[in-house]
């Protein structure tokens, strides 16, 4: 599957394959995932470039897309795309790549300065043009919207969890509760 926006100067530098998992239970539990993420290598050939100039980053698994700041995968790739080694991201979703836009839009920023293309299992995208840009900061915009989702969901989740705790505990102390609600 050949896309147009691949050029030779792409093709001159290398594919870099970036592999994340958000917690160590979904590297151990989540071996599909993680199997169709190194098979990623195998869309960069498709894509033109050669088994030698494609390089994995895997050292992010287990670590949350959350935030960068233990994400040395992540800062690799960032230097390495800033010092014009890279010309293509893959990951199995852009998300993997950050789930925040302080982290998304700068690394949009520095590819499209240093002609690096993104591609996920959706497509190729160009963050130097509009088009592209406007697409992965739609995806990237979304992702951090699922993080907010998600938390907001665990956050209420537990609330609601010591609410009923208490509520419990609140009738099980007094004198008056009927048989019924004693013991809970």
């Amino acid at each position: 599957m050949k896309s147009e926006l691949v050029t030779p100067s792409h093709l001159a530098r290398k594919a870099v394959v970036y592999i994340r998992q958000s917690t160590p239970h979904q590297v151990v539990s989540n071996q599909e995932s993680l199997r169709l993420q190194y098979a990623l290598r195998k869309r960069a050939r498709e894509l033109g470039w050669r088994e030698a100039a494609i390089d994995v980053i895997d050292t992010d698994l287990g670590l949350s897309g959350a935030s960068t700041a233990h994400r040395n995968g992540f800062k690799e790739l960032v230097g390495r795309v800033g010092l014009s080694e890279v010309g293509l991201i893959l990951s199995i979703d852009v998300t993997r790549l950050a789930r925040n836009c302080t982290d998304w839009y700068p690394l949009l920023d520095i590819c499209g300065l240093r002609g690096c293309l993104i591609a996920d299992r959706d497509g190729v995208y160009d963050p130097g043009t509009p088009n592209g840009r406007l697409l992965l900061g739609l995806k990237g915009s979304i992702s951090e919207l699922e993080l907010h989702t998600i938390r907001s969901r665990l956050t209420a989740g537990l609330l609601a969890k010591a609410r009923t705790r208490r509520a419990c505990g609140y009738a099980a102390n007094r004198t008056d509760a009927g048989p019924e609600r004693r013991g809970r």
